[in-house]
């Protein structure tokens, strides 16, 4: 809990620190990185960095927790740390790394807003900078626990069994571990760290969720190639995985983690509805082969939408396993059908007219824009937000409310 005297500080300054966030986040990252340049090994993507999109999610998770505090001071905003947690335990961060982040950190809001930060001032955002570094290292820890791993040694050798084009932009890599150890443990809907060394010898890494049943030894990513923008790069670890790795090599992944995933005890009844587009059907597949392994008879409803069936990834695979399973159902949107798919439906994905199951829990992953939209009209047919449960793939750029 914020204290009474900070609360007061925080309320009058957090327009200026939010509205400031941008610059200060800026400053802070580059200097960070200019003094512990080691920290880009393995640590950052530097495609995130150079598109700004770490910038601007450590901006609204910060101005999101200090909110929090204000708005309701005894509960901790735990959607929003449980999912920060995760992103850092899948990428190995320790304890003594957010004493680094906060000396930088302050040393940019320091630079940024000058004498407006007074010792008052100071002591206030300190005060919330702790409270969230300290809520997020316990949950670390408990997730490094649950792992089975010690504090940031989360990386294991996996070998590549079979590489297979799924589109002209989309590959999967079947896996195994390198040490012939039992593959940790993974749910339905989880990802992984995959961490490669790039052409300048500097390691980088993306997450990539299990595409496949996570239940035994064998493991499968589906990688889309990142082509670069006016904003961002090209991916450097998409681009490597799609050109360098085949059959026989060797990756380095981290164990699983991710706060979105499927609950399926053997007796659940609970409706699933799994609701994609794009590379975001990655998980989707992963959940419902989870399902079918598991023989379930949950009522399921597969919403998916796409360019066109020959840019849909996983399509076949996707209609075969909700086919398997008893109580599922299968609705594809593509903005250009063809002549072969007679029951797709055509365009972006609009759910009038499609019955959703009572009490589902949902689950959306797709790109931002997407997700917004289609989250906005489960919210209009009724669905509380509280049952949706959305992956961004990143940073997260969106920090939805309660209700919003």
């Amino acid at each position: 809990m914020l204290s009474a005297e900070s609360t007061a500080v925080v309320r009058a300054t957090l327009p200026a620190v939010g509205g400031a966030l941008d610059e200060i986040t800026t400053r802070f990252y580059d200097a960070m990185f200019h003094d512990r340049p080691e920290l880009l090994d393995g640590m950052f993507n530097r495609g995130n960095q150079a598109s700004g999109a770490q910038r601007r999610a450590l901006a609204g998770s910060i101005a999101g927790f200090a909110t929090a505090l204000l708005d309701n001071p005894d509960i901790r905003p735990d959607t929003l740390l449980d999912r920060i947690a995760h992103k850092h335990a899948a990428v190995g961060v320790t304890d003594d790394q957010y004493t680094i982040v906060h000396k930088y950190l302050f040393g940019a809001i320091a630079e940024v807003l000058g004498d407006a930060v007074t010792a008052e001032v100071a002591a206030a955002w300190d005060e919330v900078y702790w409270l969230m570094a300290g809520a997020l290292i316990a949950r670390e820890a408990r997730l490094y626990q649950d792992a089975g791993v010690e504090p940031g040694q989360v990386w294991q050798q996996w070998t590549v069994v079979e590489r297979r084009t799924e589109t002209p932009d989309v590959v999967s890599f079947l896996l195994r571990p390198a040490d012939g150890r039992p593959a940790p443990r993974a749910r339905a809907g989880q990802y992984v760290s995959v961490r490669v060394p790039a052409a300048d010898g500097v390691r980088q890494l993306r997450q990539y969720s299990l595409s496949s049943d996570p239940g035994g030894d064998l493991r499968r990513i589906t990688v889309k190639r990142v082509a670069g923008t006016d904003a961002a790069p090209d991916g450097e670890v998409s681009n490597l995985l799609h050109d360098q790795v085949r059959e026989g090599d060797e990756l380095t992944l981290s164990a699983p983690f991710g706060d979105v995933f499927l609950d399926d005890p053997a007796d659940a009844t609970t409706p699933v509805v799994l609701v994609s587009a794009g590379i975001g059907g990655t998980p989707m597949t992963g959940i419902l082969a989870h399902l079918a392994a598991l023989g379930s008879t949950r009522p399921v409803l597969v919403l998916h939408a796409d360019r066109s069936p020959a840019d849909h990834a996983l399509r076949a695979e996707t209609a075969k396993l909700a086919g398997q399973l008893p109580g599922a159902r299968a609705v594809f949107w593509y903005e250009q059908p063809g002549a072969k798919e007679p029951d797709a439906r055509e365009g972006l994905m609009n759910l009038d007219g499609v019955e959703l199951p009572e009490g589902a829990t949902v689950f959306l992953c797709g790109p931002l824009p997407f997700m917004r939209d289609v989250r906005a009209q489960l919210l209009r047919g009724g669905v509380p937000a509280q049952h949706i449960h959305y992956e961004v793939f990143g940073p997260d750029l969106w920090l939805p409310g309660p209700t919003a």
